[in-house]
């Protein structure tokens, strides 16, 4: 068996072969960071890893440099308006006297975030600065994908965070003036908050907590929800419900168990986050 990585050639580690070996139809192994990288090109490979080979993995790298180099057409789709993977680096000390600002925000919040956000919090000190403040916050991801994250609302704009556990953040803005309303699509395991912006409209799931969402959506109704609209009677929308995927339930399941293999989890955060995953699979 080989000890590298058939991708990147760097030796496997004993986190790559935590959960089983991440092994290719041909005998080949991906370390978790290449696995991490190829997923999000192609979902198909984080579930069907074993139907590929080391030349598929390739094929789907090349085939991903060659879409980066054409130009961008932006479709009215459900897709981030834009991402920037490497946030602001900043000196020891503001970084952190921003972390100290965040902490006292999120504490004042009451900002009730799964474990699946750490990542994402570390990041925030990068990306907010002194003269912006945090008004709420609440676990979210865009509709139909596995970037799990955060939504974030600020007196400036609304901004997502999504931060895979081997990859760099994802980072999307969205500018107070680029938002014409938002709305709140109710479902009982997986409720949608909605941002209408003027081309399109960006959906986000908020599965891990219902009532946090709703309470995100709260805050954020009025500022940008003229009284006009919030006046002019609506239909009350509900979603037609439809079971998240198992695979993806799973996937997070396993980012569970990493976590508290190294400790970053204690044993009862570990059971109270699979209880709620694996209540959504009922």
């Amino acid at each position: 068996m080989s000890s590298n990585c058939s991708l990147c050639r760097t030796e496997l580690t004993s986190m790559d072969t935590l959960l089983g070996e991440n092994k290719l139809s041909d005998g080949g192994i991906l370390c978790n960071k290449c696995l991490d990288k190829i997923s999000y090109i192609n979902q198909e490979v984080l579930y069907n890893l074993s139907k590929f080979s080391i030349d598929d993995i390739v094929n789907i790298v090349e085939n991903k440099k060659t879409e980066q180099n054409q130009p961008v057409i932006l479709k009215d789709e459900n897709l981030p308006i834009a991402v920037n993977a490497e946030p602001e680096t900043l000196s020891k000390e503001v970084y952190k006297r921003r972390k100290r600002k965040i902490k006292n925000e999120l504490e004042n919040l009451n900002a009730n975030l799964s474990a699946f956000t750490r990542g994402e919090i570390k990041e925030l000190p990068n990306l907010i600065p002194e003269d912006e403040k945090m008004i709420g916050i609440t676990d979210a991801q865009f509709k139909n994908t596995l970037d799990a994250g955060v939504l974030i609302a600020t007196d400036k704009r609304m901004l997502s965070v999504s931060k895979s556990m081997f990859g760099s953040a994802k980072i999307n803005d969205f500018h107070n003036d680029t938002i014409k309303s938002v709305s709140f699509v109710t479902d009982p395991r997986s409720p949608i908050i909605k941002l209408h912006l003027e081309e399109r409209v960006v959906e986000f799931e908020c599965y891990m907590d219902k009532e946090d969402a709703e309470k995100f959506y709260d805050i954020i109704r009025p500022i940008y929800n003229s009284p006009s609209i919030q006046q002019k009677p609506q239909p009350k929308q509900v979603a037609t419900t439809s079971p998240i995927p198992s695979g993806e339930i799973f996937a997070q399941l396993e980012k569970l168990g990493k976590l508290r293999e190294n400790g970053i989890l204690t044993d009862a955060e570990f059971a109270e986050q699979k209880r709620k995953l694996l209540g959504l699979l009922e």
